[in-house]
């Protein structure tokens, strides 16, 4: 088998296993957060942002594409769940950086506990060399995405 082929081939197997593994991830990840938590899917996007770093309204609403004033109003719902704080930055009255609070938290690692879990059952489909293959294509992957 020339290169070609096995980058074509490399390709071809990418698309039919990453996407459809990542979509029921996040779809797990998801129904999680809907049915045990109750929230919408757009609290369970902002609480992730906020506890990947984004701290406010304008950032939230940028990285969703969506208005600040829907976001405001997702934010707002958090915030009476004591799911989020919004605090005044006292160096720029017009900023109010959030926050997750202990129980927003919580939630979520509650919820990415129960879906590593879920993983953690996809995974015992495999026997001992099949999860050292995985691994070691895990880290191959991860190199050839290391400079993106």
């Amino acid at each position: 088998m020339t290169n070609q082929d096995q980058k074509a081939q490399t390709l071809e197997i990418f698309w039919e296993s990453v996407p459809p593994a990542w979509r029921q991830t996040r779809n797990q990840i998801r129904r999680i957060a809907v049915g045990k938590f109750h929230m919408t899917e757009k609290q369970f996007q902002i609480l992730r942002r906020i506890r990947k770093g984004s701290a406010s309204v304008s950032a939230l609403a940028e990285a969703s594409q969506t208005s600040r004033s829907a976001v405001s109003k997702a934010v707002d719902a958090l915030v009476r769940r004591g799911l989020v704080t919004r605090s005044q930055d006292p160096s720029d009255r017009r900023n109010f950086p959030l926050a997750l609070t202990y129980e927003g938290q919580s939630v979520m690692d509650d919820i990415f506990t129960e879906a590593e879990t879920w993983l953690i059952t996809q995974f015992e489909r495999l026997n001992p060399e099949e999860l050292e293959t995985l691994l070691q294509g895990m880290e191959t992957l991860r190199k050839a995405f290391s400079n993106s």
